[in-house]
């Protein structure tokens, strides 16, 4: 038995690291093709290591490769997404947070019709509401802007925000806010001092799953932004699109990678914890 185990054990093990390998191949020849030169591509596979590993790819990527008419490299977009995520992210948590706590311990008529109206918001194409968005924005005064793609993800994610805290939140025994009610406790003062403090987990999973869905989309950025505004999704597609006679694989790899480090460093530092957030509140008790 303990033959089959270990030969059981192994099998899963290769398969595993097949599938690993599989996974992680794609960005291996990302991060070595970035440090290569052209002439080092040029003569060399795929998949070889660099002769000589060179920065000067990154360095342009970041500082002056051409994403248009404009050849400012990714910085300035690489900002104008973390001026958008960060405030779109904390605003629509702290909404969900507090619709979720609504919905969840302080029904009243028509409760579970918003809450309906909210879940079905969640399987609503990004496609469906570019028009009245883009109208909307219009006469905000705020199209063609940072603030307005703010704006644009707080409303969209705000539905997967709440859905998530109500789920949560279900879970939280009844009797605590009842306590806190009977001891003259009010709206806040229960959310604020009794579910805050155990609302970290599903904090967590909230903000991962915003982070990654706002810095990583594009649809929004190349709809309602433009120009200097635009997010780093967009300058991406814009910079491997544009050609000055010679195309730096390299410039784009590099590119790339800047533009995905931020959600793979949030899922390095967070990761282990969504699972783990998602799973607090999936049995009730």
């Amino acid at each position: 038995m303990a033959n089959k185990l270990s030969i059981g054990r192994l099998l899963v093990y290769a398969a595993l690291a097949l599938v690993a390998v599989y996974y992680l191949l794609p960005l291996y020849v990302m991060l070595t093709t970035s440090f290569k030169t052209l002439d080092d591509i040029r003569q060399g596979n795929l998949l070889s290591l660099p002769q000589a590993w060179n920065g000067g790819a990154w360095a342009k990527a970041w500082a002056s490769a051409c994403t248009g008419i404009e050849c400012g490299g990714m910085k300035g977009f690489f900002w104008n997404s973390v001026k958008m995520t960060v405030p779109a992210v904390l605003i629509s948590t702290m909404f969900g947070a507090v619709n979720g706590y609504v919905v969840s311990m302080w029904r009243f008529r028509g409760s579970d019709v918003l809450f309906t109206m909210l879940l079905v918001g969640c399987f609503i194409p990004f496609q469906v509401v570019l028009l009245p968005m883009a109208q909307l924005l219009g006469y905000l005064g705020i199209a063609n802007t940072t603030t307005g793609l703010v704006l644009v993800h707080v409303i969209y994610g705000t539905a997967f925000t709440t859905l998530f805290f109500r789920n949560f939140y279900v879970t939280v025994p009844d009797e605590l806010v009842k306590a806190g009610r009977i001891d003259g406790a009010g709206f806040w003062t229960i959310f604020f001092r009794i579910l805050l403090p155990v609302s970290g987990p599903i904090f967590v999973v909230c903000i991962i799953w915003q982070f990654t869905q706002i810095w990583n989309d594009f649809l929004f950025g190349v709809v309602f932004a433009a120009g200097e505004s635009q997010p780093i999704t967009v300058a991406l597609n814009n910079l491997v699109n544009t050609s000055t006679g010679v195309k730096e694989y390299n410039v784009d790899m590099a590119s790339a990678i800047i533009a995905a480090l931020p959600t793979l460093f949030v899922y390095m530092v967070a990761g282990r914890y969504f699972v783990r957030g998602l799973t607090a509140g999936a049995v009730k008790g």
